[in-house]
């Protein structure tokens, strides 16, 4: 099969690799569509160690099943792989299993190629109305979905429903849609990037502002730095919760002491629990996270160009899928 591989710091080759065997519980899928994340983007500037080259990225993935009792079935994928037996697992906390793996992180391959493996367990059934390359979206929406269902269950019901969003990516776009479906409406994107906050005003009907004022009852800090860390605690409201979902730096940003004296609550978040991205994907079956059509389409061929593009801030769309047949 035909694969883009990860070869070292931005360095990307589409070549033929191995095609994937199933094993016992699993099923081979042809890969229709997949989305670059940010983690991708981590992998191919080399600062993610846990994605060592040579390397097949990719975990924001939709095909159709080939072979087998659910041959021709429609499916997203979800990426992330446990055990089900430990404490985490059996409490519904499947994202904090111990022995978690994640597609596009060793040992598993990931789905910038023409065919993955996955058990059944992970994956979710497509309507035949929804397009596969919607459908890729449920991953990179679920980890929104997560993180803004955990920062309002630590809310005050008393509290102002007002929230900001600091990143206008793909994670920050659908953290913002996750929020309105959650029954929060005013919400704010702050993106500094020109191209891409005119892109989510006019073409996503988002409000995105270059800076936020004021203070907001829910931030979630989809980039990671330590200047968002230290936007979010400057506009959290007193009693409010901070999401942190970015991994864009480790330390640095959080004014501790200010968020001691406010009872301001920092959650980090980890993906998803295989039940937030059950409920992500019948959102987007259903039409509650909007049209979904801010995503930019490429074939897996042109997966090196895309990721060069992104390196260098010229993608105003907050998400390139890549398609491996174009």
């Amino acid at each position: 099969m035909r694969a883009l591989v990860y070869e070292g710091v931005e360095t990307l080759t589409i070549r033929d690799v191995p095609d994937p065997v199933a094993q016992d519980g699993e099923h081979l899928i042809k890969v229709e569509a997949v989305g670059i994340c940010g983690s991708d983007m981590h992998a191919y500037l080399g600062h993610d160690a846990r994605r060592p080259a040579p390397l097949i990225l990719g975990h924001e993935a939709a095909g159709v099943i080939v072979g087998g009792p659910r041959d021709g079935a429609r499916v997203t994928v979800n990426p992330l792989v446990t055990c089900n037996v430990c404490a985490a697992c059996l409490s519904g906390r499947e994202n904090l299993c111990p022995i978690r793996q994640i597609i596009s992180m060793q040992p598993r391959e990931g789905a910038f190629a023409q065919f993955i493996t996955m058990p059944d367990s992970n994956l979710v059934d497509v309507p035949d109305n929804i397009a596969l390359n919607i459908a890729a979206l449920a991953e990179p929406l679920a980890v929104s979905w997560h993180a803004v269902r955990l920062a309002l269950a630590g809310l005050h019901p008393a509290m102002e429903q007002r929230a900001l969003v600091l990143g206008g990516g793909a994670i920050g776009l659908a953290a913002a849609l996750a929020l309105r479906a959650m029954g929060v409406q005013d919400v704010v994107i702050a993106e500094p990037n020109a191209g891409r906050r005119a892109f989510l005003t006019d073409t996503c009907g988002q409000e995105a502002v270059e800076f936020a004022e004021g203070q907001f009852a829910v931030v979630i800090d989809a980039v990671g730095y330590a200047a968002t860390r230290a936007t979010a605690s400057a506009l959290a409201a007193p009693g409010g919760a901070i999401a942190h979902v970015g991994l864009g730096e480790d330390t640095g940003g959080l004014d501790i002491r200010r968020m001691t004296l406010q009872e301001i609550t920092l959650i980090g978040t980890y993906t998803y629990t295989a039940q937030d991205f059950r409920d992500t994907a019948q959102a987007i079956f259903d039409g509650r996270l909007g049209p979904l059509d801010w995503v930019q389409h490429r074939p897996l061929e042109e997966g090196a160009q895309a990721f060069a593009d992104l390196r260098a801030g010229t993608v105003a769309a907050p998400k390139i899928v890549l398609d491996p047949w174009a």
